[in-house]
């Protein structure tokens, strides 16, 4: 049974967890200035796929052996890793880190709609349905509204980010086939196996050798990769096995404002209003998605 203190220490943990997650947005808006989108998540993956096998290594857990859980892995990597990083990253080029958080806010959503759709092992709920068509609301008007302001340049990276949200709902749907394993293999295995593919791509693209990324850029890509990745996971699984999947739910909405306010602070970068109000709306949809019915008394 949890203490005050104890609840009180993971509650701390999860405005951290929030935190590192919310300021990868920005890390990654200062990654691109000088270090192509390609070879800064080839990075991103191998350094905090290493970090956490080290982890694993230390809690003296096994790999697992079989081919078809190292097929799961990849597909995973694509799912989570290889494709929405990269389309973030590209995007975060011309789109501000803030509105990027907001955006991606909604994968609990599109989850929502994949299993709906495909599996259909999620109930359906007015309270649900409300949801959606708020944070579908919300995702609009940022996005419509930002293409009819001419800004159309922008919408193509603004639909990548969207399309990016759609990878990770796919992922953790795909996750829920890793029961049994513990959750740190998955997550280095899916990481180092998308390194593997995007390490030949960076170099065969990119030529990294001939870059020369900004200081600022190569400590943003480290604390990106450290901190924000697998220090941020190890924090995530803590608090699955503290709080609880619903606690540990709870920041995808605390990183939204978190995120925004760092982008702002950090970057200096000014939302439209209607950016706002989108924002509003995407965190209440992703609450009405999360949060657990109550219970008849």
């Amino acid at each position: 049974m949890q203490t005050r203190s104890d609840l009180t220490r993971e509650l701390a943990l999860l405005l951290v967890l929030s935190t590192l997650w919310g300021a990868s947005y920005t890390f990654i808006k200062i990654g691109v200035e000088t270090i192509p989108p390609l070879t800064l998540i080839a990075a991103r993956t191998l350094i905090a796929g290493l970090l956490l096998a080290a982890i694993i290594r230390s809690r003296g857990l096994g790999w697992p052996r079989e081919r078809a859980t190292w097929r799961r892995f990849l597909i995973q990597a694509g799912l989570n890793s290889v494709v929405p990083f990269t389309l973030i990253a590209w995007a975060e080029r011309t789109v501000e880190a803030g509105l990027a958080t907001i955006l991606n806010a909604t994968s609990p959503i599109f989850a929502f709609l994949l299993t709906t759709l495909v599996t259909r092992h999620e109930p359906v709920t007015r309270r649900k349905l409300g949801g959606i068509a708020t944070g579908l609301a919300g995702t609009c008007l940022i996005v419509g509204t930002e293409a009819l302001g001419g800004l159309g340049r922008e919408l193509w990276a603004q639909l990548a980010i969207v399309a990016a949200t759609i990878c990770y709902a796919g992922a953790a749907i795909m996750g829920k086939r890793f029961k049994g394993l513990d959750p740190m293999l998955p997550a280095a295995g899916s990481l180092l196996s998308g390194a593997v593919i995007l390490m030949p791509l960076a170099l065969i693209v990119d030529h990294p050798w001939t870059l020369q990324p900004s200081l600022r850029s190569v400590l943003a890509l480290v604390a990106l990769a450290t901190v924000s990745t697998a220090a941020a996971m190890v924090i995530y699984f803590r608090l699955v096995q503290t709080l609880g999947s619903i606690g540990a739910t709870a920041q995808s909405y605390l990183r939204v404002p978190i995120g925004v306010a760092i982008a702002v602070a950090g970057l200096g970068e000014q939302l439209a209003p209607t950016a706002w109000i989108g924002l509003a709306c995407v965190v209440v949809g992703v609450v009405a998605m999360t949060l657990p019915a109550r219970k008849a008394a």
